[in-house]
């Protein structure tokens, strides 16, 4: 079985119509694993089949369709399965598609997509922007127990400034979630924290890295090494800024 996304704007939202769209489906053999809205006036699913013929099929006749327009018809990406769970879209930069906005009142779905992209027991690199006490490191956290992994904090300031030297032996492995705070192992800690550091950024897991802007000002990586790249705001008009990080005591401390 082979699952893909379908997406249609509803221009006339007459009764039946997704009655009639259903029983397509099953005329065709195509089970319906989710429905939900997405956006304005529009549909999503979630389907599920054994034969892409089938689809092509199901395709070619959704367009003879008046009261709709197929959007999408594709295998699901996980913006999509994101939108069917939770009838919206999340919001991607125009030109940097790796980098991803919320506001803190979409927290929730913050925690579900990044509890998603922790979930794959592989290396991956996902950096978290936002200003200090707007719940960055409460939602990694959140995101981890969701993805069922475990956590390490590197460095933080979640309840008080952490800056490890070493890890246990237990901490080592794919099923752990590395949190790092940018500011606080590069501005903050000794050489042996860096060393730590270092060695924790070639381990095969999931690195989080905390204000990833001032961690790659300060170090040899790039934006370039990161997969994922998030912006958390308490509104969407609030600007995310580093002036007040120096070498001594700013806000970012207690974050």
């Amino acid at each position: 079985m082979k699952e893909w996304y379908l997406e249609y704007q509803i221009h006339k939202n007459r009764p039946g119509l997704l009655g009639d769209i259903a029983s397509l489906l099953g005329m065709l053999s195509i089970n319906i694993v989710t429905i939900n809205g997405v956006e304005d006036r529009r549909r999503g699913m979630l389907i599920r089949s054994t034969c892409d013929d089938q689809i092509e099929r199901f395709h070619s006749i959704l367009n003879t369709i008046d009261n709709i327009t197929v959007i999408k018809l594709r295998e699901p990406h996980l913006r999509d399965r994101m939108a069917i769970r939770h009838g919206r879209y999340i919001e991607r930069d125009a030109d940097d598609k790796k980098t991803f906005r919320f506001v803190r009142n979409e927290l929730g779905l913050l925690v579900d997509f990044m509890a998603e992209l922790m979930k794959k027991n592989e290396h991956s690199l996902i950096g978290i922007r936002g200003m200090p006490r707007v719940g960055k490191t409460e939602s990694v956290v959140a995101a981890s127990v969701c993805a069922n992994k475990r956590w390490s904090f590197i460095s933080s300031t979640l309840l008080r400034q952490t800056v490890r030297s070493q890890l246990a032996d237990d901490e080592l492995g794919g099923n752990h979630i590395y949190i790092i705070d940018g500011i606080v192992s590069t501005m903050r800690a000794t050489e042996k924290h860096r060393i730590l550091v270092n060695d924790v950024m070639r381990l095969p897991a999931v690195k989080v890295i905390e204000h990833p802007d001032i961690f790659v000002r300060e170090t040899e990586f790039t934006l370039d090494d990161f997969d994922t790249i998030i912006e958390l705001r308490n509104d969407e008009s609030e600007e995310i800024s580093y002036d007040v990080v120096e070498s001594g005591f700013s806000s970012f401390d207690i974050s």
